[in-house]
């Protein structure tokens, strides 16, 4: 799901706009079949200073770019300026190491048309002897599909470990392959020396709103409690920050919340890992999901900000909150999603990372098919096709009361409107889940 969302204006400062496609399926872009794998990969390394300090460079871009329009070359020089901030966002502290066990993470820009891009990072040493600096490899593409994509980066890394030569030719493999639909395969034939032909297979998951997401990561480091809590804030559209020292806890936990949402999408600035200096995101007053390394612990809480809600994913527990997070969801239906996240979080190694995914989804899902489900019953068609939602008719049609009183709130919110937006476009309506 929304995997996720940082801006490729980031570099100028301005909070990243989240884009919005069909709020049913998602933005379309992100699954469509057929396209390319990869718009570029990147590598960016640490260059020393004259001050002594590191700064991320770009030191290899695949494919190059020839024959750009004047408004491609902006967008392009844009996104390649954006990209070594998101790789190395914890700041210039480095030095060189001998050792360091490699992490996967993800960022998303959005363009200025609203198109987004992610950015599939790999950051690992290269191989060799004695100190030596990390480098980041990222794969920047408009397709949200993270398993698939840790594949690819996992063959980068071997690779890496022969010869930067050796990444050239399976890059130019993948780049020449289609996309593959939802639950269908493509393999790459790719050579490497000494051990000849390999077939690297690659994936898609089924059902295509979840592959970007593993539920697991936060159901490993939050009680189903604190992920309702968590839940509740993000469905009002409040301020949320995570905290982590690790990137890929960051990024798999924001994308993972994120999700929740489904069949809705979070239209707020939605940075998994923000580089240090967009630390003062923090101040703005307008909704944001942003994960920050917990080293800048202080100087969050030293910011001047509005209401949030602050989670710690190191220890498990919330930081900061706003005091109320146990009362905005209906009771009722709060104990039933209880009830179920823990269910399987009780038979714990029976299920693998999709069938969780498949179950914590089907709760969440269910939540919002209980109080919003009757949309569609309350849009009025005119002569002319276009439909005019029945707000007040919609509120009142819900029998509980707790459940009126949230969906009150719900109907205000940013992605409730662009999702009826989008259905009073469409005489078709969505199928079942709304």
């Amino acid at each position: 799901a929304s995997e996720g969302k940082d801006g490729a204006s980031a570099a100028e400062n301005t909070p990243p706009q989240v884009p919005q496609g069909k709020l049913g399926e998602r933005s379309s872009v992100f699954y469509s079949a057929g396209q390319f794998f990869f718009e570029y990969l990147v590598v960016v390394s640490l260059k020393k200073m004259p001050d002594g300090h590191y700064e991320p460079k770009i030191t290899y871009q695949f494919p190059k770019r020839e024959n750009l329009l004047k408004g491609q070359k902006e967008e392009e020089e844009r996104l390649l300026q954006a990209i070594p901030l998101f790789c190395f966002p914890d700041g210039n502290n480095w030095a060189p190491i001998t050792e360091f066990t490699s992490e996967t993470f993800s960022f998303v820009l959005t363009n200025v048309d609203g198109s987004r891009k992610i950015g599939y990072c790999r950051r690992l040493l290269p191989s060799g002897r004695g100190v030596r600096l990390p480098e980041v490899f990222c794969i920047i593409s408009c397709l949200g599909c993270f398993g698939l994509f840790s594949k690819i980066l996992d063959e980068v890394e071997k690779r890496r470990q022969i010869s930067m030569a050796v990444i050239y030719p399976f890059m130019q493999g993948l780049r020449e392959s289609p996309f593959p639909a939802p639950g269908k395969t493509v393999t790459i034939k790719s050579f490497i020396p000494e051990s000849g032909t390999e077939l690297i297979e690659l994936t898609r998951p089924v059902d295509a709103h979840l592959e970007h997401v593993e539920f697991q990561a936060l159901l490993q480091r939050l009680s189903p409690h604190l992920i309702l809590h968590i839940f509740a804030s993000a469905v009002l559209e409040r301020r949320l920050i995570f905290l982590a020292e690790e990137l890929s806890v960051l990024s798999q936990c924001i994308h993972a919340v994120a999700a929740l949402l489904y069949p809705f999408t979070w239209a707020h600035t939605y940075i998994p890992v923000v580089p240090e200096c967009l630390l003062d995101t923090v101040c703005c007053p307008t909704p944001f999901m942003v994960g920050i390394q917990m080293r800048h612990l202080e100087r969050v809480l030293e910011q001047p900000m509005e209401e949030a809600l602050i989670v710690d994913l190191c220890e498990g527990k919330i930081i900061r909150a706003v005091g109320d997070e146990e009362e905005i969801l209906p009771g009722k239906l709060q104990n039933e999603m209880l009830t179920s996240l823990n269910r399987h979080n009780n038979n714990n190694n029976v299920h693998t990372p999709e069938q969780v995914n498949a179950l914590v989804s089907e709760a969440f899902v269910h939540f919002f098919v209980r109080l919003v489900g009757h949309y569609a019953s309350h849009i009025k068609w005119g002569r002319s096709g276009s439909g005019t939602f029945q707000e007040r008719a919609f509120c009142k049609a819900v029998a509980s009361k707790s459940c009126r009183r949230f969906v009150k709130k719900f109907v205000k919110t940013n992605m409730f409107s662009l999702f009826i937006e989008e259905a009073e476009k469409s005489r078709i309506p969505q199928e079942g889940n709304g």
